[in-house]
C-alpha cells in the first residue's frame, strides 16, 4: 500500500513510483500522513527561527540570536531525522517549499525587522504548534510504529525546553 498525500499544485512534471525491494514494515497511508505533517512543521521551524535570526533588533539581540540557532538545529535534524524514518518505512516525505507552506501548522511570520520581544513571541508560538502537530499525531504514530513514535517523542521534549529558555525572556516573576 503506497502512502497517498495531499500535494499542492503543481506538483512537479513527473511523478516517480514508488519501489519497495523488501519484505519488512511497510508504512500505511495514515502513518505516512502523520509523519508528513510533523516533517513539514519541522522545516518551516526551521525557517521561521532563520527568519527571526537575520532580522533581530533591540535589547537582548545577542542572546536570542545565539538562543535560535539550537531551535534551528533542533528543527533540521529533527526534520532530518523523520523524513529518514519515513523513507526506511517506505513513505515518502516532501519537503518543497509549496508542500510546506500549504499544510504547516505554523503561522507566517513577519518580514523586516523585528524586536527580539516580538521574535521571541512568535518563535514560541511556531514551536508550540510544531509541538501540537506532534501531539496530535502521537497515538497514530505510536499505534503502528513506536521507532517512529520515540523520534517524536524526544522532539517534542527538545522542543518544548527550547519554549520554556525562550518564553522565560518574556515573563515577570509574580509578587504574592
Amino acid at each position: 500500500m503506497t502512502a497517498v498525500l495531499n500535494i499542492p499544485q503543481p506538483a512537479g512534471e513527473t511523478l516517480t513510483k514508488p519501489q519497495v525491494s523488501h519484505n519488512g514494515f511497510q508504512a500505511s497511508a495514515k502513518l505516512a500522513a502523520a509523519l508528513q505533517a510533523v516533517n513539514v512543521d519541522l522545516i518551516a521551524l526551521s525557517l521561521v527561527g532563520k527568519q527571526a535570526h537575520w532580522n533581530l533588533v533591540g535589547p537582548g539581540f545577542k542572546t536570542l540570536h545565539e538562543g535560535l540557532d539550537d531551535i534551528i538545529n533542533i528543527a533540521r535534524d529533527g526534520s532530518d531525522e523523520v523524513a529518514e524514518r519515513m523513507r526506511a518505512v517506505w513513505a515518502t516525505p516532501d519537503g518543497r517549499p509549496s508542500v510546506v507552506a500549504a499544510e504547516t501548522t505554523i503561522k507566517e511570520f513577519p518580514q523586516g525587522e523585528i524586536s527580539v520581544e516580538e521574535a521571541a513571541k512568535l518563535t514560541v508560538e511556531a514551536i508550540y504548534a510544531t509541538v501540537a502537530t506532534m501531539r496530535r499525531v502521537h497515538d497514530t504514530v505510536d499505534e503502528e510504529d513506536p521507532v517512529s513514535v520515540g523520534i517524536i517523542e524526544d522532539l517534542t521534549a527538545q522542543l518544548e525546553q527550547q519554549a520554556w529558555f525562550v518564553g522565560a525572556d518574556l515573563r515577570t516573576p509574580q509578587t504574592r
